[in-house]
């Protein structure tokens, strides 16, 4: 995923109501971001350390920066945008960087599926085998070298996970793919200490043949491509 420009530096100030960052850039302005992340950004919010900018010129848009990118004190590159995530894995699987994944003529993204009527982050389909259903989640919460999911309880995660295991009961592959947007994360586990439910869907999706895949990512201000497997620790 290339950012044509390249990102602009700046350092971060504040992040408040959830969908805003301050920021001053290196020639000395403060801008006012758009933050696309909904979660609690546990261990990714660092003031006064670098964060990394979008900039449009598009006269419709409210805010013309989005916040990409942040790096921590140990200079670790944290993937702030959870909506790059899903870009990210259908760029890996058109150019064949997940093998996992590899094999299927046609891909599909936002199709509805399953009994609770959500939409697929990636649906992959050949004439030669079943369909396969993915679910891309971001992973940036790290705890020395582990990283974990969720952050924070989610009844959304929870309700993909019973879709996915419907679809694996309808005979078709089903993936929980974590897409790692965080360069100091070694491995991936489920955070069972923030959220006990989403972590009991968890084990039971891959009792009933889910799975569960990790790929982490190299990062700079002008691309971050996905392209490494990363353990998932179950």
């Amino acid at each position: 995923m290339k950012f044509d420009p390249p990102l602009i530096r700046g350092k971060l100030i504040k992040r408040y109501k959830r969908f805003l960052a301050d920021v001053r850039l290196e020639n000395g302005e403060q801008v006012t971001a758009h933050c696309a992340n909904t979660g609690a950004m546990t261990a990714c919010l660092w003031p006064d350390y670098p964060v990394y900018l979008s900039y449009s010129d598009n006269p419709k848009r409210k805010l013309a920066y989005s916040w990409q990118l942040a790096q921590n004190p140990q200079g670790d590159w944290i993937g702030i945008n959870t909506h790059s995530a899903n870009k990210l894995v259908a760029e890996a699987v058109t150019e064949g960087r997940i093998p996992e994944l590899a094999g299927y003529e046609r891909q599909r993204s936002e199709v509805r599926y399953g009994e609770q009527n959500s939409r697929a982050d990636l649906v992959l389909e050949s004439e030669q085998r079943p369909r396969c259903v993915v679910e891309v989640k971001s992973v940036t919460l790290l705890d020395e070298t582990q990283g974990y999911f969720p952050d924070t309880v989610t009844t959304r995660g929870q309700k993909h996970l019973e879709e996915l295991i419907s679809v694996v009961q309808a005979g078709q592959r089903a993936v929980l793919f974590f897409c790692v947007q965080h360069s100091g994360i070694s491995s991936v586990k489920v955070a069972e200490h923030l959220d006990p439910a989403y972590a009991r869907l968890f084990y039971q999706a891959l009792e009933q043949g889910v799975e569960v895949l990790a790929y982490g990512c190299d990062f700079s201000p002008e691309a971050v491509v996905l392209n490494q497997p990363v353990p998932v620790n179950v």
